[in-house]
């Protein structure tokens, strides 16, 4: 007799990624949506949550005194599985879990690769104020039309790439943003030159660039002035940002 698959698990947020001294009240989520393939059907691997956590924690240290709650989202599949988007079914279901736990407080979805792509995708659920995207994986344009930006219209959305990314295309994140930027003048983008995929290189400075977003977002905190003058500023400049060696140094000065 032939192996019968195992059936696929729900999607699953888990505990709050939290750290010492954080408020027990919770005012505002970053909702992680790990990496990901473009075709599986597989369960994910545990490593892609695993690489989720050290960003998890960085963000939920910046959050301590703000009632910052994160999770990193559990998906059912590994793949985006062209159409049906199964990324973008799971953070639905987990925004909407959010809700079910903390009441009506607000919502960053931040992903990363694939997860860039799901989170700039489902950023039209209710409780949504924020969209945070690394190196976000955007096939090119097919006959079934670009990108939807629609969804963007009402957050704030910041989107960080890598110029020499190998994986995910830095152009096509540019041209998302240029449209994007046309009815939502709240997003911005910016470049880590001489970076790849996994934007190690300047980590420190894309930890404090997301932190700073992610708390001006969600708690109406002052952005730090590149953040804040990237969203003021028209196109190209608010969307060719360069992200600045030292950022992250400077925040604490």
């Amino acid at each position: 007799m032939g192996q019968r698959a195992l059936p696929l698990s729900d999607p699953r947020l888990g505990r709050a990624v939290r750290t010492a001294g954080t408020m027990d009240e919770v005012s505002g989520v970053v909702l992680l949506l790990p990496d990901g393939r473009a075709d599986s059907h597989r369960r994910p691997s545990p490593l892609s949550y695993a690489a989720q956590l050290p960003f998890a924690r960085s963000l939920a240290r910046a959050g301590v005194g703000d009632g910052l709650a994160v999770h990193v989202l559990r998906y059912r599949r590994r793949g985006w599985n062209a159409d049906e988007a199964h990324p973008v079914e799971d953070a639905a279901w987990a925004a909407d879990e959010v809700q079910r736990r903390y009441g009506d407080v607000p919502v960053c979805l931040a992903g990363h690769g694939m997860g860039g792509r799901a989170a700039l995708r489902a950023a039209g659920h209710g409780s949504v104020t924020s969209v945070l995207a690394l190196a976000p994986w955007l096939p090119e344009p097919a006959a079934g039309g670009a990108e939807p930006v629609r969804q963007l219209v009402g957050r704030r959305v910041l989107i960080v790439h890598g110029t020499n990314d190998e994986r995910t295309d830095p152009e096509l994140s540019y041209r998302l943003a240029e449209r994007a930027k046309k009815s939502n003048r709240d997003t911005c983008r910016f470049e880590v030159h001489s970076d790849g995929h996994a934007l190690r290189q300047h980590r420190s400075e894309v930890m404090a660039l997301a932190a700073d977003f992610v708390r001006g977002s969600l708690f109406a905190r002052s952005y730090a002035r590149p953040v804040a003058d990237a969203l003021a500023a028209p196109p190209p400049l608010g969307l060719r940002m360069p992200l600045a060696a030292g950022f992250g140094r400077s925040l604490r000065h």
